[in-house]
């Protein structure tokens, strides 16, 4: 182990500066890296300046606090819905004559389909409407069905959606409301924001140093549903009286089934009108959108056209021509910052159902600041008293020691400005808790070199034993923590993550600093000092 080879040398030292070069940008002030970022040259790449620095959780830098709930009474009720038309499709495709029509019941359709043949032929079709839930339980599949069906001898045909499909209809619609979530926050530009399922209908989303709560709740709560419809007749049945914009809330005749969606958008991006000046959004299809868009617009010259928005007509200008080149624009009377939202809402696409703010926090910086000293005065007196106690009792090892233990701080500072991981108050204690688990590997080590030398062995050999037999035990106590930091991530939340993702990175760079590091500065003291004795 005295044997220095120069390449192994090279190696470590380079681990180590680079690791430790990656922390340097937490020691500089926001304003500092922003200048680096500023005034750098174009030819060095932004991933090697040095303005990457440990992103602080909402707990220590503030933001704003939202948890929404998705509405499970629209949801049913559009679950419904959509039952009724495919029972309406299923009675037209197999030309089936139902007695009374299709009716709706609080969980469910009903049709009586009195003549045995048609019965015959359109339950088949019914029953494949009713679609398994996908749940695993101890046994295999759950067995669970969306929807029930059952059939009365005088042809009254039920179907009801059960509770498991209820369930998976707002499992699956909390799903897609993370991802449109996500990305609204994203737009924001924001940095590592935590959006997390909470139960069944509920959604946790935690906005560290946005200080303005009304703006994500506006971008959080609108549901952003666009539809292109046809202003049609109202005496006509198939049409919905929808409040307009334009005409100071007056109530529009709009057709029901839109003609283009906003699902069909690929970009929406906020401009300026070149003629009148005022603020719009321009928007863009993608291929299927721009040939339905300009179907339409082809087909229905001089008619006005409705852009609706969550059920409210934005505006309805007459189309005065063909749109076939799959874009146009959103005009209205619209604010600056009502535009900027606007299309960070058509950009990120609309949630599947109405959200409700049940909880809003906004955390101010100051407690933040206030975590962040009591973390830097708890870590450091946790430093100062482990070095303490480690020369006391080691002497030059336990200087060894300290010094390995400052590296392997600066090791985790580094990794979590490289991975871009959130600081949080938990993960200081993370922190705090490494710098002792750190050096227990060091004391493993030092009482089996004790004990070798106590056996009568050599100081090269004891010093060789120590590494070589306590290796497996430091592995073996870091693999079993590692084992359960893992878990706390997988299975934690919010802080337990925070805490785990420090704890981790903590683990991993114990066995450099206090394996690697320690044993290549030993080697460097026994060849300067030439002891013949451990120094303890």
């Amino acid at each position: 182990m005295l044997r220095l080879q120069a390449r192994k040398v090279i190696l470590v030292l380079l681990v180590l500066f680079i690791g430790c070069g990656l922390a340097v940008p937490n020691l500089l002030s926001p304003e500092t890296r922003k200048a680096i970022e500023t005034n750098a040259p174009s030819w060095i790449p932004k991933a090697f300046l040095p303005i990457h620095a440990v992103v602080l959780g909402l707990d220590l830098q503030g933001g704003s606090h939202v948890l929404l709930e998705i509405d499970r009474a629209e949801l049913v009720r559009s679950q419904i819905v959509q039952l009724r038309d495919d029972t309406r499709r299923i009675l037209r495709d197999e030309r089936a004559a139902p007695q009374g029509g299709i009716q709706t019941t609080p969980r469910g359709v009903q049709v009586r389909v009195p003549d045995a043949t048609e019965r015959a032929r359109v339950l088949p079709k019914l029953r494949e409407l009713a679609q398994p839930i996908g749940t695993l339980g101890a046994f295999g599949p759950s067995g669970n069905q969306s929807i029930n069906i059952t059939e009365q001898p005088d042809g009254l045909i039920q179907l009801t959606v059960t509770e498991a499909g209820s369930n998976e209809r707002i499992r699956r619609a909390v799903e897609q409301a993370m991802e449109v979530l996500r990305r609204r926050v994203d737009a924001l530009g924001t940095t590592e924001p935590n959006i997390q399922r909470q139960g069944l209908d509920r959604i946790l989303v935690q906005v560290p140093g946005l200080q303005d709560p009304q703006r994500l709740k506006q971008i959080l709560g609108d549901t952003a549903k666009l539809e292109f419809r046809l202003v049609g007749d109202a005496n006509s049945s198939d049409v919905d009286m929808l409040p307009s914009q334009d005409a100071g809330g007056q109530m529009v005749p709009v057709a029901r089934q839109p003609v283009v969606d906003g699902a069909d958008l690929i970009d929406a991006q906020p401009a300026f009108d070149s003629r009148s000046g005022t603020p719009i959004v321009n928007f863009r299809f993608n291929i299927r959108g721009a040939q339905r868009f300009g179907q339409i617009t082809t087909e229905n010259l001089g008619r006005p056209l409705a852009i609706v928005l969550d059920n409210k007509v934005i505006s309805s200008p007459v189309i005065q021509s063909p749109i076939t080149g799959g874009s146009g624009q959103i005009s209205g009377n619209f604010t600056v910052e009502q535009v900027n939202n606007l299309s960070i809402l058509l950009r990120a696409g609309a949630l599947p159902a109405k959200m409700t703010i049940v909880e809003e926090r906004t955390v101010g910086p100051g407690l933040g600041a206030d975590s962040i000293q009591a973390g830097k005065m708890a870590t450091l007196i946790a430093t100062v008293l482990v070095v303490i106690y480690m020369l006391a009792t080691y002497g030059v090892f336990g200087l060894i020691a300290s010094i390995a233990l400052l590296v392997h701080v600066g090791l985790i500072f580094g990794l979590m400005s490289f991975l871009g991981a959130t600081m949080t108050l938990p993960g200081i204690a993370g922190i705090v808790l490494t710098i002792g688990t750190a050096v227990d590997s060091n004391v493993l080590i030092y009482e089996r070199m004790r004990e070798e030398e106590h056996q009568g062995r050599s100081l090269v050999s004891a010093l060789e034993a120590g590494f070589q037999r306590a290796f497996a035990t430091i592995i073996d106590s870091n693999v079993t923590m590692l084992i359960a930091a893992v878990a706390l991530f997988s299975l934690g939340s919010g802080p337990v993550r925070g805490f785990a993702v420090v704890f981790i990175l903590g683990i991993l760079t114990t066995v450099i600093t206090a394996v690697t590091l320690t044993r290549m500065l030993i080697a460097i003291w026994y060849r300067w000092a030439k002891p013949k004795h451990l120094p303890f």
